[in-house]
């Protein structure tokens, strides 16, 4: 994510730092190392994860310790485990009552196709596609420039820009659109050539063609694509090296509205929330709204403080950053054998020899080990402590270990007398923890409108290679140019979920922006938390993580208007000079409607006390998109440790035909809540084919 307003730009962040262990296949008695996956936790407080897997892996070996056995238990965000098995135990494990699936603990040959991928958005023609109408889809990019000469916005195979573009090409000097690249304008004085690459990045991310044969020195070799390879992108650039600048822009959304865009994809932000009526961002996107363009923002990367959400408003699709199913690995071989595993992008092949390990200011042909996150240019190498848990591109060998590792380091050196070991370039392994939410994606709950839960989504925003800026750098002090590069951030999130927007308006033109903001949200894939605190609840991802296939057909949707919008801020006790600055027209607020009962995909509600008993109600109206004659059916799901009473009034909806609406309450009932924490559960409608699925949250001011 970009910051806004004379404040420097965010390049970015990224992935986390999953145990897991070793690929190499084991040689004692032919095991090997394989995962078994269980899917989600059982939500039953007598269950105990590791105590079932060490129950199944006894009852398989017919062994009673299981040292040498389990590797490791994974149960914090979903339920399995990893362990040493012979290839008939695997056949074994995997006929088991609750588990779903058993796979060798491989490293993957990168795909930098990754992210679609593990979201369902597969390559070519595995995949439906409608490319007629996604040759006519626009996607305008509110960044910092583009780099025209990428291959990843090459028009080759493109035909001429839709008759409904209405912008044009003023990049500057030497400066070329072209049937792919349709539009392209410049707010700074710069032109609008790419010279940092992160709007490069967003734009390949969300609508770049696949380009085969990409990598970052190797790492993440593959195929770059964007969600809808076959739509036209429009660049507006709005930021310089020193900022992004309000006037810039809301002058951006005023000409991407007029130019005839279908999705706003905006990886900027700022570093404290602002109210509605002084945020650009929601002003921009309160007109494209009404235009009936959706705009897809990214959330933050202030994470994982609470309340540290940026893009608060309805009318946005706001996204959290998540890891997917890849990672990358940095190794440190010590001399005596001995591997540590640490977290960067690093390139540099010092070829298996040892050197020197030391803490000291000599450092020529050595590497330097430090607990602070500095490399030294007169070392080898560098080994740092960083807790970050996501890897970040460095200009020469590095590794940042865990503080566990770290310490095992130091042991090491300080009980040896002449310590040596080594830094192994970047591999990528399988993640079988993914979905996660980053550290540094930023956390609700809105400090704005208490009663609206943000972000929305979460989608992949760790680890993303995509296009880049030659003329920028891959990291502080680095003198190398790239075509395409790793970043990480929110930034890298928010144009995915931009590019599955567009993909689910090329087979659905007519739907409004509130229409596919709901798809979206209703369909996603819920998610377990992965720690205890609240930065692991839905304030950090909302409705859970998106699932582009799903949002095709979510069979219910909440739609939203202008009117409704303007209704939730009159509940919000806005007057109509504040209104008008963000409508852009007189409005005069009737009536007195709480905001929490504006038609949103999620529910949400702050109570003042802790302690006294409640009932808070939501109303809500869904429309049929799915197909007449159906019936769905309410299900309520209480999350964990939740002790909320849920009642769903009526708790059947019967649709005779498509577009038909019905309007539903929830009540929600409870007493004595965790001040700390928020209690959640899930609505979720069905009628055998789409599940429609809604979080609701209830918190205190605790």
């Amino acid at each position: 994510m970009v910051k806004r307003a004379s404040s420097c730009l965010l390049s970015c962040v990224v992935v986390v730092l999953l145990s897991l262990v070793s690929a190499v296949p084991d040689n004692r008695q032919d095991k090997q190392v394989y995962v078994v996956y269980m899917g989600s936790l059982p939500s039953r407080s007598d269950y105990t994860p590791m105590s079932n897997h060490i129950s199944i892996l006894q009852e398989v070996t017919g062994e009673s310790s299981m040292e040498g056995r389990l590797v490791r238990s994974y149960k914090r965000s979903f339920n399995g485990f990893a362990a040493r098995l012979t290839e008939s135990e695997r056949d074994q494990v995997a006929k088991m009552e609750g588990v779903v699936s058993v796979f060798p603990n491989k490293r993957l040959q990168l795909q930098t196709t990754a992210s679609w991928d593990f979201m369902g958005l597969k390559e070519g023609k595995n995949t439906k596609r409608n490319l007629a109408v996604e040759s006519d889809t626009i996607v305008g990019v509110i960044d910092t420039g583009i780099w025209p000469e990428s291959e990843s916005f090459s028009d080759k195979g493109f035909g001429p820009p839709p008759k409904k573009w209405k912008g044009v090409c003023s990049g500057g000097k030497n400066f070329t659109c072209n049937n792919k690249l349709i539009g392209a304008r410049d707010y700074t004085g710069e032109g609008t050539r790419d010279i940092e690459g992160h709007g490069s990045h967003t734009a390949s991310t969300a609508a770049g063609n696949a380009v085969a044969g990409t990598s970052f020195f190797g790492i993440g070799n593959g195929t770059a694509r964007g969600g809808v390879p076959a739509a036209r992108i429009a660049a507006y650039k709005v930021c310089t090296p020193t900022g992004c600048t309000f006037e810039s822009i809301l002058s951006a959304f005023d000409d991407a509205i007029a130019d005839g865009v279908d999705v706003i994809s905006i990886s900027l932000g700022d570093d404290e929330v602002k109210p509605y009526e002084k945020d650009t961002i929601a002003i921009g996107a309160f007109h494209a709204m009404a235009k009936g363009i959706l705009t897809v923002n990214s959330a933050g990367n202030s994470g994982p403080d609470p309340k540290s959400v940026g893009s608060v408003a309805p009318w946005i699709l706001t996204v959290a950053a998540s890891t997917m199913n890849r990672e990358f690995l940095t190794k440190v071989v010590l001399l005596n054998g001995t591997t540590l595993v640490g977290r960067s992008v690093n390139s540099f092949d010092l070829q298996g020899k040892n050197y020197p390990l030391v803490r000291g200011s000599l450092l020529q042909g050595k590497i330097f080990v430090t607990g602070y996150p500095v490399s030294s240019a007169a070392a080898v190498a560098t080994i740092i402590l960083d807790n970050k848990n996501y890897a970040s591109i460095s200009p020469r060998p590095l590794s940042a270990l865990s503080q566990v590792d770290f310490d095992s380091l130091l042991s090491y050196i300080n009980s040896t007398k002449s310590p040596q070991g080594t830094v192994l370039k970047t591999e990528a392994v399988f993640n079988p923890k993914a979905p996660k939410v980053a550290s540094f994606s930023s956390r609700g709950p809105n400090p704005i409108a208490v009663d609206l839960l943000k972000p929305d989504i979460t989608a992949p925003g760790v680890e993303i290679l995509a296009a880049f800026s030659p003329m920028g750098s891959p990291s502080i002090g680095d003198q190398r140019r790239v075509k395409y590069s790793v970043l990480s951030g929110t930034s890298m999130s928010c144009p995915h979920v931009a590019g599955i927007a567009a993909y689910i308006k090329t087979f659905h033109p007519e739907w409004s922006p509130s229409m596919i903001q709901s798809a979206i949200m209703t369909t996603a894939w819920s998610m377990n938390a992965s720690e205890t605190g609240v930065a692991s609840t839905e304030f950090a991802y909302g409705a859970g993580h998106v699932d582009p296939i799903a949002a095709l057909h979510p069979g219910l949707v909440y739609e939203l208007d202008k009117a409704d919008h303007i209704t939730f801020l009159c509940g919000l006790n806005y007057t109509s000079k504040t209104l008008r600055i963000i409508t852009g027209e007189a409005v005069t607020c009737t009536g007195n409607t709480l905001p929490r009962n504006l038609n949103y995909p999620s529910m949400s509600a702050k109570l003042s006390e802790t302690k006294s008993s409640f009932t808070v109600t939501f109303n809500r109206t869904v429309t049929n998109v799915g197909t007449s004659n159906s019936k769905y059916i309410s299900k309520i799901v209480l999350n964990h440790g939740s002790k909320l009473n849920v009642k769903v009034t009526p708790n059947v909806l019967s649709m005779k035909s498509v577009n038909q609406k019905q309007a539903f309450t929830v009540t929600v009932t409870g007493s004595g809540l965790d001040p700390k924490l928020p209690s959640s559960a899930n609505l979720i409608w069905s009628d055998g084919t789409h599940n429609v699925r809604s979080p609701i949250v209830i918190y205190t001011s605790g």
